[in-house]
Parts: C-alpha cells; sequence; structure tokens
C-alpha cells in the first residue's frame, strides 16, 4: 500500500501529537512536584516526559522515512486530554490515559499497520503500547501515593534511600530530613517494583 495514502500515516501522525503533549503535560507536572518539595516524583515525571518524546521521534521518523517527502503537512483530527492541575487527580488521570494507549489504542493501530504491509510499524506500535503499559502502572501506583498522603508511609517495614546522597534506613515510615545530607524527605526514592502488584 502507499504509505502516503495509508490510515497509519494519519495514526502515526496522531500518535506523534498524543506523544508530544504527554511530555509536556509530564513537564509540567515535573514542575507541580518540584513545588510541592517532592523532587523524586518530579524526576520520575522527568523521566516519562522523556520517555514520551522518545515514542514521537519514532513516529517522527517513520513519517518522514516512509512519505518520500510527501508528508508535508499531516492534517488530523482527534480529542487531547486536558487534566486538572492538582498533582493527586493528574496523576490518576493519566495513568488511565497511559491504560487506554496500552490495551486500546496503539494495539488497534498496530493491527492497522499490519494490515495495509507496514510490519515494522506495527510492531513498534506493540513495543509502545507495553510501554504505555508500565507507566499506567507508575502513574497509578504514584497517584493512590500521593493522593491518600502514603508517599513515604508503608504498613511494613522498607528500604528508604536518599536519592541525592545514598543514606539508607529501614523503616515503615521515611525521615523527614535525610540523617546524612539534610535534603527534605521529597529527595527519597520510592520504590516502583510494587509497581507489578498494581
Amino acid at each position: 500500500m502507499d504509505f502516503n495514502e495509508s490510515v497509519t500515516k494519519i495514526n502515526l501522525a496522531r500518535s506523534f501529537s498524543a506523544e508530544c503533549q504527554a511530555g509536556a503535560r509530564y513537564q509540567f507536572m515535573s514542575k507541580m512536584a518540584l513545588s510541592d518539595n517532592q523532587k523524586f516524583l518530579s524526576d520520575t515525571m522527568k523521566t516519562l516526559a522523556k520517555n514520551e518524546m522518545a515514542h514521537a521521534k519514532v513516529f517522527y521518523d517513520y513519517i518522514i522515512e516512509k512519505s518520500n517527502g510527501g508528508a508535508k503537512n499531516i492534517a488530523i483530527e482527534a480529542g487531547y486530554p486536558f487534566e486538572s492541575p492538582e498533582l493527586k487527580t493528574s496523576l490518576l488521570g493519566e495513568a488511565l490515559i497511559e491504560l487506554s494507549e496500552a490495551k486500546n489504542i496503539y494495539p488497534s493501530f498496530a493491527k492497522i499497520a499490519y494490515d495495509e504491509g507496514f510490519n515494522d510499524i506495527g510492531k513498534s506500535f506493540e513495543m509502545v503500547a507495553r510501554v504505555e503499559e508500565t507507566h499506567h502502572k507508575m502513574l497509578q501506583y504514584l497517584g493512590n501515593l500521593y493522593k491518600s498522603h502514603s508517599m513515604y508511609k508503608r504498613d511494613h517495614v522498607t528500604k528508604w534511600k536518599c536519592s541525592n546522597c545514598g543514606y539508607v534506613a529501614e523503616a515503615k515510615e521515611s525521615y523527614k530530613i535525610c540523617p546524612l545530607c539534610a535534603l527534605s524527605q521529597g529527595y527519597v526514592i520510592i520504590n516502583m517494583e510494587d509497581t507489578d502488584n498494581q
């Protein structure tokens, strides 16, 4: 099939736009977290933003490569989310968006790409879907912790490690100030292994 006549070209353009917007929203959320003294959460959101921009670049590169100059301007129509500017609602809202991308949007785009003969693009959509599922689990986990004010509290003894100096303490609740470097609790690393239980 001619790429420039394909639905896959439109799906790539929509995906590029959506990933760029997700990257921007995660940058906004990173700043919100930093203003709330949540340095680890801020850094996590920056990492997710970087992931989303890497996905956007994959989609962009396919459009440039496959269109042979025939994609100067691609008209797309799609809805894009505008979430609440509060971390406790934004984290959980973004988790749902990531889940929709992982379970619905990108799998359907992959099927269309395969059906149109673009196996490389179909495979990339599938790989991005798997990453978005991981993002969903992380955001849901962090959103639930943040909403319930339990970012740094657990029902069991756990290790709390400072992301600045590496100091580790074991307790049910994290230290408020690192005893070694005196940075705030927001620098303490949240164990993301628990996201597997989401």
